[in-house]
């Protein structure tokens, strides 16, 4: 039996690297990142992923919809520190569904992973109703980046 997560495939060639340096208010009184903080971190990720694809939050807004976070997951693997730097690696997920799924990894200066997770959007009109369909513009932007013929 196929489950249903694996009908869904990551874009790799979408993948956007972006860098960060862990600031002094984000950890914690041993200098160890807040566990909170991993979801701002997605993100920054997803905002770096936007401004380079042409799908940052104001560009879809511009178009009449929105995008809420109804699902995020969260997988710490090791700990970071106040002046880390580290690389936020998001992928966006090709699903059929109308909603967007990003994939994130932080990797440490080490090159190791530090944590995992994924966030699911979905669409709202002007009016605030959920859209059991993908939005033109998204349907648009897919086409754009090869993700729909």
């Amino acid at each position: 039996m196929i489950k249903r997560k694996e009908q869904f495939k990551e874009a790799t060639d979408l993948t956007v690297s972006h860098e960060i340096r862990i600031r002094f208010n984000e950890t914690d009184p041993l200098g160890i990142v807040w566990h909170g903080n991993y979801i701002t971190y997605f993100e920054d990720g997803r905002e770096a992923f936007g401004r380079q694809h042409g799908l940052t939050y104001l560009d879809i807004a511009k178009t009449g919809y929105t995008t809420p976070i109804v699902k995020s997951t969260c997988e710490h693997k090791l700990s970071l520190r106040y002046g880390d730097v580290v690389t936020i690696e998001t992928t966006v997920v090709d699903t059929p569904a109308a909603k967007m799924i990003y994939r994130f990894k932080i990797i440490d200066d080490k090159g190791e992973v530090a944590c995992t997770g994924e966030t699911t959007q979905v669409f709202l009109d002007k009016e605030g109703n959920l859209m059991l369909t993908n939005p033109p513009f998204y349907e648009q932007w897919k086409r754009k980046v090869g993700l729909l013929k």
